[in-house]
């Protein structure tokens, strides 16, 4: 999720033997399984997968901004989505109706990758979240206003909020909460789904600061906020906001995700090209699967993901 320059490799990992993962956290669990190259002009930010129809989708910025689209699993392409810069997509599969983060928003057919239509926003479309439950779009803007709702049905603007201050990225737990990392606030915003409002703040600063990551465990109420300053793995209770610990993880955090079925939480990082993981492996009690050794240098404290 972090944005690299002109020429992109797209990498898939998986789990090796369960024996490895005896080995040293730098070592991990994971091996690359396959590399495939992108190419072209332009960097990327977001990499979003439509897990239910196997595509993989990245946006690309540059001279020839678009969506390059893929098979998830041959990752051959499939085709491209035109648009003006964007920093991702994600897709409603029920309807399959995509969502570039365009200004306007690009609005297209997941399945032919034709345009839809355009719709005019406020702020600079970043980052973005699909919440199943109720099919809406939460498109994320360091500007104002922060949080732009879509109807993914039709992609009618249900509403726009602020949540105080610059958000990154989001995670919801489908039954009406939704959680979004204020990076320059070093908190968490917690919105009521039902209502559109913002409900209550948790802060982590001084156990992480310029959160670029938020991942959850909704079956267990846990947020994995990913943070750059310092580069820590902020684990709490999404009920309450309680800091259940803390975790070093890699350096230039830009993304992080949760894969329930192995209770691990993964950290992309752009400084030093690596994933961090985290495991649950009873409550409240975490390990580090693998995590890249600490670098001398501090990391900067500003966004890395480019000027929004």
């Amino acid at each position: 999720m972090f944005r690299f320059g002109l020429r992109v490799a797209i990498t898939i990992v998986i789990c090796v033997p369960t024996g490895l993962a005896q080995q040293a956290p730098a070592a991990g669990p994971y091996k690359v399984l396959k590399t495939a190259k992108v190419g072209g002009d332009g960097g990327f930010d977001y990499v979003n997968v439509d897990a239910e129809n196997r595509r993989l989708y990245i946006a690309r910025t540059g001279k020839t901004p678009r969506i390059n689209v893929y098979n998830l699993d041959t990752l051959e392409p499939v085709g491209e989505v035109m648009t003006t810069n964007a920093h991702g997509a994600v897709i409603d599969p029920k309807t399959s109706h995509g969502f570039a983060t365009t200004k306007p928003i690009t609005m297209f057919d997941s399945k032919t990758l034709a345009t839809i239509k355009t719709i005019e926003v406020r702020g600079n479309p970043d980052g973005a979240l699909f919440d199943p439950s109720d099919q809406r779009a939460y498109i994320l803007s360091h500007a104002l206003p922060h949080v732009t709702v879509l109807d993914t049905k039709d992609g009618s603007i249900v509403k726009v909020f602020d949540i105080g201050g610059m958000p990154e990225q989001g995670a919801g737990d489908g039954k009406g909460h939704l959680y979004i990392d204020v990076e320059d606030k070093d908190n968490i915003a917690v919105v009521d789904t039902k209502t559109l409002d913002v409900t209550a703040h948790y802060d982590v600063a001084g156990k992480g600061g310029t959160c670029a990551g938020l991942a959850m465990d909704a079956k267990n109420h846990i947020l994995f906020a990913a943070c750059r300053n310092p580069a820590n793995m902020v684990i709490l209770n999404a009920d309450d906001g309680k800091i259940i610990t803390t975790l070093p993880i890699g350096m230039g955090t830009d993304g992080a995700t949760f894969n329930p079925n192995t209770m691990e939480a993964f950290s992309s990082q752009g400084i030093d090209g690596t994933l961090s993981i985290i495991r649950l492996k009873a409550t409240n009690t975490f390990e580090i699967v693998a995590r890249p050794p600490r670098p001398i240098a501090p990391q900067p404290s500003t966004p890395l993901s480019g000027a929004r």
